[in-house]
């Protein structure tokens, strides 16, 4: 194969997932070996601002292979778990504080039943 032809289809993107997350961009892009064999790169991009407010994307990225996308996936479910857990905790300690204080108290008689307030009368309140 020649070199700068521009035929490197072993290296074609099959498919291409980004998510926007806050100041943050992660591509999920599934690519192709010579050999034929599918592999994932995941990159995670930052526009970071210059002094003189010039900007730069600062990119760091992954290269996961076959042989461990049930590992990888494992683990990352497993921290993601714990991630949820911890945050259920902490939430449930904070909700019995909010709960202690009157301020945060909304009557349920005001509320629909998808969690959004009903039609209420200024003079109720």
């Amino acid at each position: 194969m020649e070199e700068g032809n521009g035929n490197n289809n072993y290296r074609d993107e099959i498919y291409s997932k980004s998510v926007r997350a806050g100041k943050r961009t992660y591509f999920f892009d599934v690519k192709s070996t010579r050999g034929g064999d599918y592999y994932l790169t995941i990159t995670e991009s930052k526009k970071r601002f210059q002094q003189d407010g010039s900007f730069h994307f600062e990119k760091h990225k992954l290269f996961l292979y076959k042989e461990d996308f049930e590992k990888f996936s494992d683990g990352l479910d497993e921290v993601v778990a714990k991630i949820q857990e911890l945050n259920n905790s902490s939430d449930d300690s904070s909700s019995i504080s909010q709960n202690n204080d009157s301020e945060n108290d909304v009557s349920n008689e005001n509320m629909s039943e998808d969690g959004n307030f009903k039609d209420v009368d200024f003079d109720d309140l």
